[in-house]
């Protein structure tokens, strides 16, 4: 697979990026990288070769959870740009 202009510009509007031409060129190298560097990861013979799922063979150590500091719901909004008497106030960002 190429990566080309439009593609580099597909992926940067998915994901709300202004590349600038020089950052376009950039990303078109670097993606063609990424996909010579995976075709060479395919050639390689991974039968009886067990998937890595953690890096580590300790177990994750997690605390106990506990509440330390309680706010009231008044102290809450007390640093909110806008709220009324209940609840935070933001900009309405979907339409239907």
């Amino acid at each position: 697979m190429t990566i080309d202009k439009e593609t580099v510009e597909k992926v940067a509007h998915l994901a709300r990026l202004e590349l600038t031409e020089t950052e376009v060129q950039d990303n078109m190298k670097d993606m063609s990288k990424i996909l010579d560097f995976m075709a060479k990861l395919n050639e390689v013979d991974t039968t009886g070769v067990e998937p890595l799922i953690y890096m580590t063979t300790g177990a994750n150590v997690l605390r106990e959870d506990v509440v330390k500091q309680q706010i009231t719901h008044e102290e809450a909004l007390e640093n909110a740009p806008k709220h009324d008497d209940n609840y935070f106030l933001v900009a309405k960002v979907i339409e239907k």
